[in-house]
């Protein structure tokens, strides 16, 4: 099974309901980063080694296609394997049978492998980039993930399945979004699709006091999107969210640079740069 969608769309998350409602729901699921694998390392993680195999390779191991024997693999951006690799995954996945490196003996296996690629592997194979033999083993069923922005019917309940999580991750009373919030989230194209999403609500959790989420708690290039079509300057408006980012933040530390610098994504050194320059006012706040 093949799963194609952008980045940040959720293929995960779909492979492992496909698992789920399945008849191995209770045998494990492996996701594998195949970004990961390369040379010797795409052998003994995918197919495992024998003791002595190669340098460092002090035991056995079972590698993921034999420790998910009964259950299912997804292989995540299978597009960026190797071509000279590409080969042997296409044998296990033809005959079922692993034979780990520095081995001589098959070992079967049976392992539901489902796939998943933000790539055109069409294209891939005509550029000479992906192996024909494969794509056609994989292409056997495809599911397009459309992006968030095609799909704005579920950005609302996803943002309030995030706040779900992150008031029950922090054990606080759960958090809810202002109207402008809610419309502001609507309206923004989600570039980064479910996996930005989730971010944008986890920044705005941790950057509200309160039990409602207003528009300051949000990250810049959300509130600047929809001044940006209002027709106001895309300049001053990201000067200004980051001013009111940056204050809030260090209201929220108690003038705490490094805990604030954290919530931000950035360095310490940043935050003192960007202080300076925008000349923020942190005089009220107690300071390291």
């Amino acid at each position: 099974m093949m799963l194609v969608g952008e980045t940040g769309t959720g293929k995960e998350m779909l492979a492992r309901k496909i698992h789920q409602y399945s008849n191995r729901r209770d045998k494990v699921f492996i996701p594998v980063d195949c970004t990961t694998l390369t040379g010797p390392l795409f052998e003994s993680q995918l197919f495992g080694h024998t003791k002595g195999a190669f340098t460092g390779a002090t035991d056995n191991t079972m590698g993921f296609f034999r420790a998910a024997h009964g259950g299912t693999l997804f292989l995540d951006e299978i597009s960026e394997i190797p071509l000279e690799l590409q080969a042997k995954l296409l044998r296990v996945l033809q005959e079922g049978m692993v034979t780990p490196l520095g081995s001589t003996h098959a070992i079967a296996i049976d392992v539901r492998v489902v796939c998943a690629t933000n790539r055109d592997l069409r294209q891939m194979v005509t550029d000479g980039d992906f192996r024909a033999d494969l794509y056609y083993r994989l292409n056997v069923i495809t599911l397009h993930v459309p992006p968030l922005r095609q799909r704005p019917a579920d950005i609302l309940p996803m943002a309030s399945h995030f706040l779900n999580n992150i008031s029950r991750f922090y054990n606080e009373p759960p958090k809810t979004l202002s109207c402008q919030v809610q419309r502001l989230l609507l309206e923004y194209p989600w570039p980064g699709n479910a996996r930005q999403l989730a971010n944008a609500i986890e920044r705005a959790y941790v950057m509200t006091n309160g039990p409602t989420i207003e528009t300051e708690a949000l990250p810049p290039e959300v509130v600047i999107e929809k001044q940006t079509k209002a027709g106001q300057s895309s300049l001053l408006t990201l000067e200004a969210a980051k001013e009111r980012l940056i204050t809030e933040a260090l209201q929220r530390t108690k003038g705490q640079k490094t805990a604030a610098a954290k919530i931000l994504g950035i360095d310490r050194r940043q935050l003192n740069r960007i202080i300076e320059k925008l000349n923020i006012e942190v005089t009220q706040t107690r300071q390291n």
